[in-house]
Parts: structure tokens; C-alpha cells; sequence
């Protein structure tokens, strides 16, 4: 996916290390991965599960930005001004 790659790399960074606190939370809760004792339980889990995503939500929203201005650039100002003049259309239906 080239759009993903495109992002900048602290956005990057926080996706990654959510995903990794997902995956661990998932573990926890699962008792496949044992952890120190604060970060044990049902609750600590959720937590970290929360936090988690969380820490994937500036790639999400980076992500729904860029395309928001791809899909509609008059919204941001962002259209390219166009070399002829408004008038100046040879097209049949004008």
C-alpha cells in the first residue's frame, strides 16, 4: 500500500507501537504471555487494548484527511487554477 507508506514517520512509529500494545494486551488476556502484576488482568488489559488504539488514531486521522482533500479539493483551496479563462471553452455544449 504506497498511500501507508507515505505517512510521516512519528505517525508511522505510534502505529506500530499500538498494534504492539494491542497484540500484547490480547496476549495477556489470553494468559499465553505472562506480565508483571500491574499489567495482569481483565481490567489491565482493556486498558491497554484502549490505549492501543489510541496510539493508532493519528495515522487514521492523517489518513481521512488526505483523502478528504484528494475527494474534495474546493473544500481546502486546493484545486489548481486552470490556464484558460472561463469563457474560453471550445467544447459543443457551450
Amino acid at each position: 500500500m504506497r498511500a501507508f507508506t507515505q505517512l510521516p514517520r512519528p505517525v508511522l512509529v505510534l502505529e506500530a507501537l499500538g498494534g504492539i500494545v494491542v497484540v500484547l494486551a490480547l496476549l495477556t488476556l489470553h494468559e499465553m504471555l505472562p506480565l508483571p502484576p500491574p499489567f495482569t488482568g481483565k481490567l489491565a488489559a482493556t486498558l491497554m487494548i484502549f490505549f492501543g488504539i489510541a496510539l493508532m488514531l493519528p495515522a487514521a486521522i492523517v489518513m481521512m484527511w488526505r483523502t478528504a482533500k484528494a475527494m474534495a479539493p474546493d473544500l481546502f483551496n486546493t484545486r489548481r487554477s486552470l490556464t484558460k479563462k472561463k469563457g474560453d471553452s471550445h467544447d459543443a455544449d457551450h
